[in-house]
């Protein structure tokens, strides 16, 4: 991924008001690995629920502001991230709506679905398996996970951008 500037990564964002935006957090920028991430997203310290996306789409980043749905306390299950189609314990992946882009979203329309709920899928596509005869080379592994993940959050934004019907 192409390192992002604050002022690329607030102008990014296509589903949140100028307020929310100036209001968002971000994450330490100079201490960012870009180059092991398809993605940049992190939660909000002061809003847990809030979360943010932001990507390089083409040439132009693209962000998406995301909310994880409350979740109630129960059975211990396993679940899969959408995004980077890792199965894992049920309360390491969240319910994440996305307020649709422009006036659809202001009239409270919605895109959901389940992602890692650190948002760190770019660090779980780079846990490899152990070497084995049966396991592809594991930089090659790494590349296919990484476009697989990005051609998903390509279509998942492709639904937050559409226009409500």
């Amino acid at each position: 991924m192409k390192p992002l500037s604050a002022t690329e990564i607030r102008d990014s964002v296509v589903n949140a008001t100028a307020d929310e935006i100036a209001r968002m957090p971000l994450p330490g920028l100079h201490e960012t690995i870009w180059a092991e991430r398809e993605y940049l997203g992190w939660r909000d310290p002061q809003s847990p629920q809030r979360g943010y996306i932001v990507y390089w789409r083409g040439d132009t980043p693209v962000g998406m502001v995301l909310r994880a749905a409350s979740r109630e306390p129960g059975r211990s299950m396993s679940a899969f991230c959408s995004l980077c189609r890792t199965q894992q314990p049920a309360h390491q992946v969240s319910l994440f709506s996305v307020p649709k882009a422009g006036q659809a979203g202001r009239d409270g329309n919605t895109v959901g679905t389940y992602i890692c709920s650190d948002l760190a899928c770019s660090t779980l596509i780079r846990i490899l398996p152990p070497p084995s005869q049966m396991q592809p080379n594991p930089a090659e592994m790494v590349v296919t996970r990484g476009a697989g993940l990005l051609e998903r959050l390509e279509g998942f934004t492709n639904e937050v951008l559409k226009p409500a019907d």
